[in-house]
């Protein structure tokens, strides 16, 4: 299941935004809910703004993982190395 990114259950808060006042009119006039545009295009901010801070973390932590294996060796290899010299002594 999938964790929310806010709690969707939480209290509505007024705030106060500054938009087109022609845009706001016409959204207005064709039935378009103004709060509930604002909150999905938050919330997909919010996602997007989460998604790239996680892309950085994963690049950084690839980048560690190639430079330790630059210095040391693929932690893969040296466990398939150690199980056959132990495989060879039984």
């Amino acid at each position: 299941m999938r964790q929310h990114l806010f709690d969707p259950t939480a209290k509505k808060q007024t705030v106060s935004l500054t938009v087109n006042a022609d845009l706001y009119r016409r959204a207005k006039v064709e039935g378009i809910n103004a709060s509930q545009v604002a909150e999905d295009a938050l919330a997909q901010a919010l996602a997007e703004r989460l998604s790239k801070k996680v892309q950085a973390e994963i690049k950084q932590d690839i980048a560690a993982y190639d430079a330790y294996v630059e210095k040391h060796g693929s932690p893969a290899q040296m466990l398939r190395d150690h199980l056959a010299e132990h495989d060879d002594a039984v």
